[in-house]
């Protein structure tokens, strides 16, 4: 049973990383143009910006932007390590928490808008909001699955 907690406590701590260092690093060849917290000009992460506009609060770009980043790359590396494996769950909620809590409120929404340009509709149609939902329960499970030291 160990075993298999081991296992899934990697898989899922594996998972949360993987996201993490690709919405505040971005690895991958051709991010799309916003989405990268650490690397998109002020003014340009369309989230982050989206919610400053809504709030009328200059304070969420980019400081918010990049402390968001900070906490999250903070939470990737706690997460790999088994010993402090925990921790990182704990800080991974508290922000994805507030992600889902700004997606219920009326100052981002569950569909963000894929563009900037005011005259675009376009939206992600949720998918955003769904990814916040299924990090938050798999940094959850985490706190449940880890084996502790006594297991």
């Amino acid at each position: 049973m160990r075993l298999f907690r081991q296992l899934v406590s990697w898989a899922l701590a594996l998972f949360l990383i993987a996201m993490f260092v690709q919405a505040t690093l971005s690895p991958l060849p051709n991010p799309s143009e916003g989405s990268v917290k650490f690397f998109d000009p002020p003014g340009a992460n369309i989230v982050f910006q989206t919610i400053a506009d809504r709030t009328g609060q200059t304070l969420f770009e980019p400081a918010g932007r990049v402390l968001t980043g900070a906490l999250e790359l903070i939470a990737a590396f706690f997460l790999l390590l088994p010993f402090t494996r925990r921790l990182g769950a704990v800080i991974s909620a508290a922000v994805l928490g507030g992600a889902v809590a700004f997606h219920l409120s009326p100052y981002l929404g569950r569909e963000v808008p894929v563009s900037l340009d005011p005259a675009s509709t376009q939206t992600d149609a949720g998918m955003l909001f769904s990814l916040a939902i299924i990090m938050l329960v798999a940094s959850l499970l985490v706190l449940v699955v880890h084996p502790g030291s006594r297991d």
